[in-house]
């Protein structure tokens, strides 16, 4: 991908993962630690994670599309180094919500099908195995540390890339004269005040 009506493609992008990376990890934690977000929001979790995930690769692609077509600067290569490291992150995402989404159906599917009995169904033996309070524990967990290390990583690459973008573009004072922002009179008197 290499442009989008004119603009390069990273740039937009990048907003997409700027807002679902932070969206899913909120998800994906309230998904692990509350029930009642469990049974609702498991599956709408997994999808987001998994559009996520979709997200980062295309974003990094366009973006070292960009640096090829940019002058070379250190900044703009430490914020593409610190850019490839995002895909582990949203791959976690994506497996830790999937593995929620897939317990939460198994679960209400064994509470369907009522208690067990001699030969319980598949679906009641793996919720016993998956649906402990060990296995909620430790699911929560990686869920807790996918979710602080996506944000984490998505805040570095973010400041590295605007740092990239915008050191030595602009004036830290005002700048003032017709077509500046700050300019606000019309042509410059005339020598007799009118």
């Amino acid at each position: 991908m290499s442009t989008v009506n004119g603009l390069p493609a990273h740039v937009l992008l990048v907003h997409a993962v700027v807002v679902l990376v932070p969206l899913t990890s909120l998800l994906l934690v309230l998904v692990a630690v509350w029930p009642a977000a469990r049974r609702r929001w498991a599956g709408l979790t997994a999808g987001l994670a998994v559009i996520t995930l979709v997200a980062v690769p295309l974003t990094t692609e366009a973006g070292e599309w960009l640096e090829h077509r940019l002058p070379h600067s250190e900044l703009i290569e430490a914020h593409a180094e610190l850019g490839d490291t995002m895909l582990p992150w949203a791959i976690g995402l994506a497996l830790v919500a999937v593995v929620l989404a897939v317990r939460a159906r198994w679960i209400g599917r064994a509470r369907r099908e009522g208690p067990g009995t001699t030969t319980a169904p598949p679906a009641r033996r793996a919720a016993g195995a998956l649906g402990g309070t060990a296995a909620t524990v430790v699911i929560a967990v990686l869920a807790v540390a996918v979710a602080a290390g996506s944000v984490v990583t998505v805040y570095r690459i973010g400041d590295s890339g605007s740092t990239a973008s915008w050191t030595g573009t602009f004036s830290p004072t005002p700048i003032s004269g017709p077509g500046s922002p700050g300019f606000r009179g019309g042509p410059p008197p005339d020598g007799d005040g009118g």
